[in-house]
């Protein structure tokens, strides 16, 4: 289910999933394939981890990441969950075709 809500993001951020929904920043985003897609792939990713130990997993992840490369912004863009979203994004077909547990080639730099 998508959901807008404008007031909810911080700086540039324009989406995000909490189960069961997909939060969008503007009524607009509703259209852009990829953005609803990158969310469908964190909605798959939750799903297939009961919930709430995806969000704790993000959590650590992020933190260590954090302390590893000393910059939030680019432990975000490292997590294993974000790098499946980001990478498998523009295939729009990928939330239906992926594996359980996807995520985690995704941990390790390639």
């Amino acid at each position: 289910m998508i959901v807008v809500f404008k007031h909810f993001f911080y700086k540039s951020y324009v989406g995000l999933c909490i189960w069961p929904f997909i939060i969008l920043k503007e009524d607009s985003f509703k259209y852009d394939a990829v953005l609803v897609n990158h969310e469908r792939i964190h909605l798959e990713q939750q799903k297939e981890l009961l919930i709430l130990p995806f969000y704790f997993l993000y959590f650590i992840e992020w933190m260590l990441k954090t302390v590893y490369y000393l910059n939030s912004y680019r432990a975000y863009e490292n997590i294993s969950f974000e790098r499946e979203a980001y990478a498998n994004e523009w295939d729009l077909d990928y939330p239906v075709s992926r594996k359980t547990f996807s995520f985690i080639k995704y941990l390790w730099d390639n």
